[in-house]
């Protein structure tokens, strides 16, 4: 049984099987109707939870809509079906869901919500998003850049904001997949050292760039996120854009990194915040790209999780 709860937690040569999976799935989709189903039926006779503590767009739609392309069913679960630990420990819900489904995505808040279901869960259970990290949507990025560009291996990623969950999803896909990283933001929204420390551990550059011009010097890619959680109170939300506007992604700082550089959002965005209209919408961009890889990208984990 394979749970995927995090890009260092799994090996680099299973995460490059996924990339790889991800990319045939989709090229065996090309040309047909949105919504059809596959021919191969991995998952007939499956059914999949999908719980989300945490709100979502792309992450229920993507993982709903793979399932059932794949002949499988869902159960979606929000936090106020479940009410994870309150009441009913996360244990106890772990074995109980792992009677009836065959495999379990959480987005949570508490990384340690998602590893009490994965250690009591006598299925598979997917990460779809903690506070402290973002794997899915990494695998969907790293697919998107490749198809675009070639191999990730040796290339140069700059990340403009926050050290969020996804920046670190991002940096330990740096040490697995073999490319550089560099974050550029203000010190009081630094990433967390253990995920640069991975990377490095790996052979990957890791570094902290303060001025965000020199740090897209000779970047292939620059990734940014929003600078504020649809949670944080508007007191905390006025700090933040006052610390971040040096580091929002725009058409000056697009063009001080490599001609043919890429730019990546994993959305929602706030369009003149942390990345202008022109960059979003310029032809760097491979927003909407990145955002239907989340669908491949998680059939080819799903599968990987149950061996299919």
């Amino acid at each position: 049984m394979n749970h995927f709860l995090d890009i260092d937690k799994t090996t680099p040569q299973d995460l490059r099987a996924m990339i790889d999976h991800a990319q045939s799935m989709k090229a065996a989709r090309n040309g047909r109707p949105k919504g059809s189903a596959d021919d191969e039926q991995p998952l007939k006779g499956r059914m999949v939870a999908l719980i989300f503590e945490k709100p979502s767009t792309r992450t229920r739609v993507s993982f709903d809509v793979g399932v059932r392309q794949m002949g499988g069913e869902t159960m979606v679960l929000s936090g106020a079906d479940m009410q994870l630990g309150h009441g009913e420990t996360i244990a106890d819900t772990a074995r109980v869901l792992s009677r009836y489904v065959d495999l379990i995505m959480i987005r949570t808040f508490e990384e340690a919500v998602l590893l009490e279901m994965a250690e009591h869960a006598t299925v598979p259970v997917i990460n779809g998003l903690t506070n402290r990290t973002h794997p899915c949507q990494i695998m969907a990025d790293v697919m998107t850049y490749e198809e675009h560009r070639g191999p990730i291996a040796g290339r140069k990623v700059v990340w403009s904001g926050d050290g969020n969950n996804v920046f670190a999803s991002w940096a330990q896909a740096a040490g697995q997949f073999g490319f550089d990283i560099a974050f550029t933001g203000p010190p009081t929204l630094d990433p967390e050292a253990a995920h640069l420390d991975f990377a490095r551990a790996k052979g990957s550059r890791a570094e902290i760039v303060r001025d965000p011009f020199q740090a897209v010097q000779g970047a292939d890619l620059i990734v940014t996120d929003t600078w504020v959680s649809m949670h944080d109170p508007q007191s905390a939300k006025e700090r933040r854009h006052n610390q971040l506007r040096p580091y929002q992604v725009n058409e000056r700082l697009m063009a001080a990194a490599k001609p043919d550089a890429l730019f990546m959002h994993c959305l929602p965005a706030h369009r003149e915040d942390e990345v202008t209209s022109a960059v979003m919408d310029g032809p760097q961009s491979v927003i909407f790209d990145e955002a239907e890889n989340r669908l491949h990208a998680q059939k080819a984990v799903i599968r990987w999780c149950l061996g299919v």
